[in-house]
């Protein structure tokens, strides 16, 4: 398995990952990333130098991801977006090298790191707290993830 950035012919395979992780969480529905406009195009979303999108590839398939990309009105913050990796290469170390170097980009550009899940992704909450996300009681911005009932932020 490899880190790399996104690329344009990436676009097709970052939407079926996320589409197949939320299906598998109950995620397919209004209120979450099932309905973001710009699954389909996340090669040309990412393009900016404060946003980045991290895939994890094997044998030429997209297996997980990871972007990283400002949180709307709110100076200094980005959000950890669309992190998602097929059951396959789960617990194989590879999420916490996504987030690593995820992290290490948003320090260029960023002080503090938001996150929005669901409570029924248990392992990803673990996950999220032992990398030292602090919980939330509500959503830092009303934004169109609506559907998620945890959130978190981080100091970088």
């Amino acid at each position: 398995m490899k880190i790399r950035l996104i690329e344009e012919k990436d676009n097709k395979e970052v939407e079926k990952l996320i589409r197949d992780c939320l299906i598998e969480f109950g995620g397919n529905k209004p209120g979450c990333a099932w309905e973001d406009k710009d699954l389909g195009q996340f090669y040309q979303v990412y393009q900016p130098a404060h946003k980045q999108y991290l895939v994890v590839v094997e044998n030429d398939h997209v297996v997980g991801g990871c972007g990283i990309g400002p949180v709307e009105g709110k100076e200094g913050i980005c959000e950890l977006q669309k992190m998602y990796c097929y059951k396959t290469i789960r617990g194989t170390g590879i999420a916490q090298e996504l987030l690593n170097l995820s992290l290490d980009f948003a320090k260029t550009y960023y002080q503090q790191c938001y996150l929005e899940t669901f409570s029924n992704m248990i392992a990803a909450n673990r996950f999220y707290l032992k990398n030292g996300f602090i919980p939330l009681e509500q959503p830092l911005i009303q934004g169109p993830h609506y559907a998620c009932d945890r959130w978190y932020i981080k100091d970088l």
